[in-house]
């Protein structure tokens, strides 16, 4: 049973909020390998953290089990995915169906956890003349994306699009009411407060791993 005593999500450090859903997947290999409840103990060694840290971060969102007797794994991971709103399903879409896009498309790991593409928008008239749909997904011009957007409620949108369009792009799903947005382009956008946006360049994560390569 979780107990009442969540915290304020704004009082809610960012670092615990992005490790919550790697407590997920790992509770979920562990319900795979037939365990059926769980420790802090054994949490922190499969996540290189103690087991005090586990058991902090999530008194962040209530009190989960009893003190000696473990979680039981089934039950975390529901709690879990609802305090992430993993519960629920979100609509998505993406623009920009490059090389790039049609790999996001393609890859099946969205569906399953509560995300699904819907659309895909593009503006080069080569593509929407030659392309149709990617992979069941219907690819479209970008004339269509507000009312697309009302039409399949879509609230979370993928940007795929060169560095140079990107900030524009950005700039037209806000101004559509989309509140959730990952980044792929290679850039440092800007959104109201109100927008949740995620940026991915895999070549700054390169860099950083120079720094600690960098004396082999």
């Amino acid at each position: 049973m979780v107990k009442s005593s969540k915290k304020n999500e704004n009082d809610i450090p960012q670092v615990v909020v992005q490790r919550i859903p790697v407590y997920i997947r790992i509770l979920q290999e562990e319900l795979n390998y037939g365990n059926h409840v769980i420790n802090s103990q054994t949490l922190g060694k499969r996540l290189q953290i103690t087991s005090a840290q586990i058991r902090k971060d999530l008194s962040y969102f209530g009190k989960f089990g009893k003190q000696g007797q473990g979680y039981s794994t089934e039950f975390l991971i529901k709690e879990l995915k609802t305090v992430m709103g993993l519960h629920k399903k979100w609509n998505s879409c993406i623009v920009g169906t490059g090389r790039l896009g049609q790999a996001i498309i393609n890859y099946p790991g969205f569906t399953p956890e509560g995300f699904k593409i819907v659309a895909a928008f593009d503006s080069n008239a080569t593509i929407l003349n030659l392309t149709h749909e990617i992979n069941f997904i219907p690819v479209l011009g970008m004339e269509q994306l507000s009312k697309t957007i009302i039409d399949k409620s879509i609230n979370v949108a993928i940007v795929s699009v060169p560095a140079t369009d990107a900030q524009n792009v950005i700039d037209l799903l806000v101004l559509e009411g989309i509140k959730g947005i990952l980044n792929y382009a290679p850039i440092s956008p800007k959104v109201p407060e109100d927008v949740v946006i995620r940026n991915i360049d895999p070549i700054l994560s390169l860099q950083s791993m120079a720094f600690y390569l960098k004396k082999l």
